[in-house]
């Protein structure tokens, strides 16, 4: 069992050590694949954006290719914004669904106004509108809160584009746990360290982030509030304290700790106190996950001789084996809305990013690398963000569910790990 700590750096501390180039924290988003059925979509340059300091079309364009059900239709060298109805038929005649069109325009006392609107251009419908006043600062969020709206109104489900990310970087000697927007860019620094930081965990509101560091030559877990930076140590017990996940109502973590000997799984007051144990096995449990109905705790367990993942009552009880095709699966991750179980398995020495439909079993390996890590769904379950190794470098990929729309945020090296996605933003 204690293999797992070849894909799952939370179990063990020794890989974090290894040397590693230095990690950017800005992230360059390439889309590749091809989708069944997508959405053609135009989004003209907005007027005004070429003196902004971020190109607002581009981020809304690249945000809604990089979910999988939109492809671009060419709109450069098109003069037009939100202030009057544009002619829709040369965009009908270009074979796009909807149009967006908007303007950006710099304020006496520096924000930037953004407008936007969007068009059908197949029924010739006004599909509504936004506008922000903005701080430079916010001109990407702006654009994300943007492509919401369009994802929104063309798939009637919420978009994803101005949630956040949480995700680990080593170079040198010192490890970074940043907090990032959903592409990967604009990343900010939560704490930085020169002993490892591993394992990042939101909150179901967002507001806070669990973790596991090592600054006091132990592994010990923390709670970060990441507006404020202040943070309370939450788990210091004997032996290891590692691999938090949160409750969905936010008041609970389950954690794996080795305190009374072996590595089990318990629970403990987002606050602290005396944890609670859940589990009583001969072998190691770790990676616990709640579902997002609180109901359940899936984990990975040793106890039948080989990592596989398992199925439990939150609050303890008899667990229930969930895989069953290969022998090595670890690394847990259910989709919000219960369908999809995503995971790491080992084949044939390979890492791989594997997902489940939970109502069939059936199991479907959707990458071509071969050192998966970490998966963590997007909060509309639509999407996953993953760690692996990509042409040799460390990469943080984004993938569809089936696997046909793959996105890279990877900079140019460096050891980047663990991400988690973060939920719906309020």
């Amino acid at each position: 069992m204690a293999e797992i700590s070849l894909a799952r750096r939370a179990f063990s501390a020794g890989l974090l050590l290894a040397t590693c180039v230095p990690a950017l924290a800005q992230f360059r988003v390439e889309v590749s694949g091809v989708g069944l059925t997508q959405l053609p979509f135009a989004i003209a340059p907005f007027r005004g954006e070429a003196q902004a300091p971020q190109k607002i079309s581009a981020i809304i364009q690249a945000d809604l290719e990089r979910s999988g059900q939109f492809r671009a239709v060419d709109a450069a060298g098109a003069a037009l914004d939100e202030s009057s109805r544009p002619d829709l038929t040369p965009w009908r005649q270009r074979g796009a669904d909807s149009l967006s069109v908007g303007s950006a325009t710099r304020l006496a006392d520096g924000r930037w106004d953004v407008r936007f609107r969007l068009w059908d251009v197949v029924r010739g419908q006004d599909l509504g509108g936004q506008s922000y006043a903005v701080t430079v600062g916010d001109l990407r969020l702006a654009a994300h809160r943007i492509a919401d709206f369009i994802y929104e109104k063309l798939t009637g489900e919420r978009g994803v584009f101005s949630t956040r990310i949480a995700y680990v970087t080593k170079a040198g000697n010192r490890y970074n746990l940043w907090v990032a927007d959903a592409d990967g860019e604009n990343a900010q620094s939560a704490l930085a360290s020169t002993e490892p930081i591993i394992s990042p965990a939101w909150s179901a509101d967002g507001s806070r982030l669990a973790y596991v560091s090592f600054e006091s030559r132990k592994p010990v877990v923390y709670v970060h509030e990441v507006a404020t930076g202040k943070r309370r140590l939450i788990a210091n017990f004997k032996g290891s304290n590692s691999a938090p996940a949160w409750s969905p109502d936010g008041r609970t973590l389950a954690v794996t700790l080795s305190r009374d000997g072996g590595s089990q799984l318990y629970t403990i007051d987002a606050n602290g106190g005396e944890p609670r144990r859940l589990t009583q096995s001969s072998g190691i449990d770790t990676e616990p996950v709640y579902s997002a109905d609180g109901r359940s705790i899936y984990f990975v367990s040793d106890r039948g001789g080989a990592p596989q993942i398992y199925r439990m009552p939150a609050g303890g009880g008899n667990p229930e084996r969930v895989t069953f095709t290969g022998s090595y699966n670890i690394s847990p991750s259910i989709s919000p809305d219960g369908r999809w179980l995503a995971y790491i398995s080992r084949i044939s020495g390979q890492f791989k990013l594997q997902v489940m439909e939970m109502a069939t079993g059936n199991v479907s390996s959707i990458t071509d690398t071969v050192a998966d890590e970490s998966p963590s769904f997007a909060p509309n379950g639509r999407l996953i963000v993953y760690a692996t190794r990509q042409n040799g470098r460390e990469s943080l990929m984004t993938t569809t569910l089936d696997g046909k729309i793959k996105a890279r945020l990877a900079g140019q090296g460096g050891d980047i790990r663990e991400p988690d996605w973060g939920p719906f933003q309020k």
